[in-house]
């Protein structure tokens, strides 16, 4: 197994936690600790309580992860929606 490969899992996100972390139970049954990764910083994207989310993982921690990708359309709608100028 090379050093860069890398799982990928689809998952739901559980809970929202402190310090930008989540609680996702992936399609396994297991449930992890997920951080979102720089580019959905950068792009801005939001996760919310039902989301369906891609996460990576290292073969060597199956506990934590990196949220990767968000599906479109999937979960509730957010509270509010930003105007457009």
């Amino acid at each position: 197994m090379a050093k860069e490969e890398l799982l990928s899992i689809e998952g739901l996100i559980d809970e929202i936690l402190p310090d930008g972390r989540f609680r996702v139970r992936l399609e396994n049954g297991f449930s992890i600790i997920a951080y979102t990764a720089g580019r959905m910083r950068r792009g801005r994207i939001r996760s919310v309580v039902g989301d369906q989310v891609r996460v990576e993982m290292t073969p060597y921690d199956l506990e934590k992860g990196r949220i990767v990708y968000r599906e479109r359309g999937s979960g509730p709608t957010p509270a509010f929606q930003r105007k457009r100028r």
